[in-house]
């Protein structure tokens, strides 16, 4: 089947997670559980305020894998905080970079959907089993980096499980576009 043909369900799922997307976060908003407040946030802004951080993402306490056994870096991560800090430019989001960001990824993961169809599925064979196979590959796309930031960034287990929520949402909206215009025979 020529890849040409998909195109429309590419850009119509890609298009659909976006708006999805738009629903979660701006109308169920169970996303505002993911972020807390640091306590004495004041004092804390000033002190990463003086560092005058670049963007970029910095752990604390440091160190190498040389470092680990360390008995003083030991010390420091018994005693703690222990902390991974994102820092971003100064000023507000820029959220018309961040969206156009996200459709990127929006295409991306619907494109790899239909690559992955098209070499698994024949030209006309039914809607129903190209849904399972691009929601299923969307899914895997949107969703399993969320796992990795568990398991290795302290992201929370709970934050993860509400952007697997969303991941499967995401995924069930690109299979259902592509099962609607999946080409028939």
């Amino acid at each position: 089947m020529p890849f040409g043909s998909l195109w429309i369900p590419v850009v119509v799922s890609a298009v659909a997670v976006f708006v999805a997307s738009f629903l979660v976060h701006m109308v169920l908003k169970y996303h505002n559980a993911d972020h807390k407040k640091l306590p004495n946030e004041d004092a804390i802004r000033e002190v990463l305020g003086r560092a005058n951080l670049e963007p970029g993402v910095y752990f604390t306490p440091f160190c190498t894998h040389a470092q680990m056994k360390d008995p003083a870096v030991l010390a420091q991560f018994e005693k703690g905080p222990v902390a991974i800090v994102t820092s971003y430019r100064k000023g507000m989001p820029m959220m018309p970079k961040h969206l156009g960001l996200w459709f990127g990824l929006c295409m991306l993961v619907s494109f790899t959907a239909a690559y992955i169809a098209r070499h698994t599925l024949h030209y006309g064979e039914g809607g129903m089993l190209a849904m399972q196979i691009t929601g299923a590959v969307a899914f895997a796309g949107y969703g399993y980096g969320q796992i990795s930031d568990s398991i290795w960034k302290g992201q929370p287990w709970g934050t993860t499980f509400r952007h697997l929520l969303d991941c499967a949402i995401y995924g069930d909206v690109t299979g259902l576009v592509f099962k609607v215009l999946w080409p028939a025979a």
